[in-house]
């Protein structure tokens, strides 16, 4: 937050440097937005105090091509009300493979923040080859082994990132998987064996830096979703990913997912077990 005593010297300075960057006067500015040369004057006169009304600033702003906010201390991002929505919100494709790269340039981007995810199905970065293979080799085709060792290195990379990750899986997915029904109807169970053998090993070998929670949809439904730290909050729709960088979305897309580990109907210190037991009912 900005002192009061140091917004007007703020704005002068801001007002002055896009009226530079724009090439427009003060009496240029004056008629684009219907006030006196004078009033322009005044808010540009070294130490002035004046700070120009609701108005005055809107017009300014829309005159210059920046934003009143900006001008007024209030963001440090320049752009017009239109640039920083789009900016904020984009829709990305989503191929039907393995890390592609957005989903990778995402994850470096917030390299060393803590990362909360909602995965469509087990977390990839979890999986088994054999598991993997299973899943994507009809996408995949002839490209299959090229593509299953890049994604082999992006989880070497991602696992050395220092990133901590909370997962937030529905209680039902992982008795989808054990029992192989619904998405996983005809996974074979030497693959369902080694992916919870795999799944116990990296969670003794990761945990605290990585935790699971297991929620209850019944009670609290969740789209697929991943939060990048502060700065990125990603919703997954299938075909394309809608990707929010405004600090309000990302805090509320962040509460969402409090509200899931709040609600959980397993903790993070009992998802071990939980899936011991279902290792234990494989026959």
């Amino acid at each position: 937050m900005i002192d009061k005593r140091d917004r007007a010297p703020l704005f002068r300075q801001r007002l002055a440097q896009a009226m530079a960057q724009k090439s427009v006067t003060q009496s240029g500015l004056a008629r684009a937005t219907g006030v006196d040369r004078s009033t322009i004057s005044q808010l540009l006169t070294p130490d002035s105090q004046r700070l120009p009304n609701a108005q005055l600033a809107a017009d300014c702003a829309q005159a210059l091509g920046t934003s009143a906010d900006w001008l007024l201390g209030l963001t440090d991002r320049p752009g017009t009300m239109a640039e920083l929505l789009a900016a904020s919100l984009t829709l990305t494709e989503a191929p039907r493979a393995l890390f592609d790269e957005a989903i990778i340039g995402w994850h470096r981007e917030a390299a060393g923040y803590k990362i909360r995810h909602v995965p469509a199905t087990l977390p990839d970065m979890l999986k088994t080859r054999a598991m993997v293979e299973w899943e994507y080799r009809p996408q995949l085709g002839r490209t299959a082994e090229q593509a299953l060792g890049a994604f082999e290195d992006q989880l070497q990379w991602m696992r050395g990132a220092r990133s901590d990750y909370e997962i937030a899986l529905p209680l039902h997915e992982l008795e989808a998987f054990a029992t192989a029904t619904g998405y996983y109807h005809g996974l074979p169970l030497d693959i369902r064996r080694d992916q919870i053998d795999r799944l116990l090993a990296l969670y003794d070998q990761l945990y605290p830096s990585l935790r699971v929670y297991l929620f209850d949809a019944r009670r609290l439904f969740s789209a697929p979703v991943t939060i990048f730290g502060p700065l990125l909050a990603v919703v997954y729709l299938g075909r394309h990913y809608i990707a929010f960088r405004d600090s309000a979305r990302v805090a509320a897309v962040s509460q969402h997912f409090d509200g899931l580990v709040r609600e959980s109907a397993l903790g993070a210190r009992d998802f071990a077990a939980h899936l011991q037991g279902l290792r234990d009912r494989l026959v």
